[in-house]
């Protein structure tokens, strides 16, 4: 494998936040991309020039029709959650790749954290949510390949990653119509908890940077922003680029609000209820010139002009101003308020 133009490259999704702006950027590079999913999402279209197949990934017989015999200098699978997926991916690939890129998930890493910054060689633990041991349980299944093998695989884990059609708050879109309303808006923790967020044209400089380097094989990175904030001011920086300079923000446990709304409780307790500050210092070993360097003030703006340039995104959910509303209140103390928790 040579890192360098003219990789043939085939992305197992590649509509999504992360894996669109990887196509993206490896077809700018003039690489030889193939995007394979069911072409159920447009909301990200392919660039010109890059091959797209429809099928899915979770049917063999339609995969390896459309797939037949055709070999690559690089996978990268965007689309296997559990240890069967990423089992059928090496019954599948083996001798028909370089290099196997498994997208895994910065979640995975031990929560709480014992420390900081988080490491690639921070312990892999997450009692609290499903999908992360899933992605656990994938790695090691493909580690074990790889060992016993000599399975190609290379194991990125991003964090927070977003485009512009992102909102990376609690409440999505309904919290800034919360916001532009005067409501208050319900904040977990304290609201000082830290917090990574990447831009996904950042991520995708370092994953393709990634592609097609033999020393990446048998490795796992972490592609992040080297910038963390709190909660706080992630929701403030929104705020302002919504137009609301002094937003109310009210501070309700992350237990309390993952007691009170079941469905919020693994993807906040799991993950955004701790700080987690990343180390990007071996990605960037790697990747001549990678930096991440998109602050979340542009991001912000980006996120909030896309979903006023696009009102039919503007999707306010009944039942988080419910819970919104009986949270608020219980934190102020009002009787009878949050009777759930």
């Amino acid at each position: 494998m040579v890192n360098g133009s003219g990789l043939r490259l085939l992305f197992l999704g590649g509509t999504g936040v992360i894996s669109a702006a990887a196509v993206e950027r490896a077809a700018g590079l003039g690489h030889r991309v193939t995007v394979l999913n069911r072409g159920a999402s447009y909301l990200r279209p392919v660039p010109d020039g890059v091959e797209v197949l429809h099928a899915d990934v979770r049917d063999e017989a339609a995969l390896g029709a459309t797939l037949g015999n055709r070999e690559f200098d690089a996978v990268a699978d965007f689309l296997s959650f559990t240890p069967e997926h990423a089992a059928a991916a090496v019954s599948r690939f083996a001798g028909r790749t370089g290099q196997y890129v498994f997208i895994s998930s910065a979640s995975a890493y031990q929560k709480p954290p014992a420390r900081l910054p988080i490491l690639e060689s921070t312990p892999l633990r997450n009692p609290f949510w499903r999908y992360s041991r899933d992605k656990i349980g994938c790695e090691d299944l493909l580690v074990d390949a790889y060992r016993t093998d000599g399975f190609p695989v290379t194991i990125v884990r991003p964090s927070h990653t977003y485009d512009r059609t992102s909102m990376p708050l609690l409440g999505g879109w309904t919290d800034i119509h919360r916001l532009r309303s005067g409501l208050p808006v319900l904040v977990h923790g304290d609201g000082t908890s830290l917090w990574t967020l990447t831009h996904s044209s950042d991520f995708a400089f370092a994953f393709t940077g990634l592609l097609g380097r033999p020393q990446s094989v048998g490795e796992s990175y972490t592609i992040t922003s080297d910038e963390f904030l709190p909660w706080d001011q992630v929701y403030r920086l929104l705020a302002a680029a919504a137009g609301v300079p002094e937003p109310e923000l009210v501070h309700v446990s992350s237990a309390t609000i993952a007691a009170y709304a079941p469905s919020l409780g693994p993807g906040l307790l799991g993950d955004k209820a701790h700080s987690v500050i990343f180390s990007n210092a071996k990605i960037k070993s790697l990747v001549p010139g990678y930096r991440a360097d998109i602050p979340f003030s542009t991001g912000a703006r980006e996120i909030i002009g896309w979903h006023d340039a696009h009102p039919g995104t503007q999707t306010v959910d009944p039942d988080f101003m419910a819970v919104s509303d009986e949270l608020v209140a219980w934190a102020r103390g009002a009787p009878g308020s949050a009777s759930g928790s």
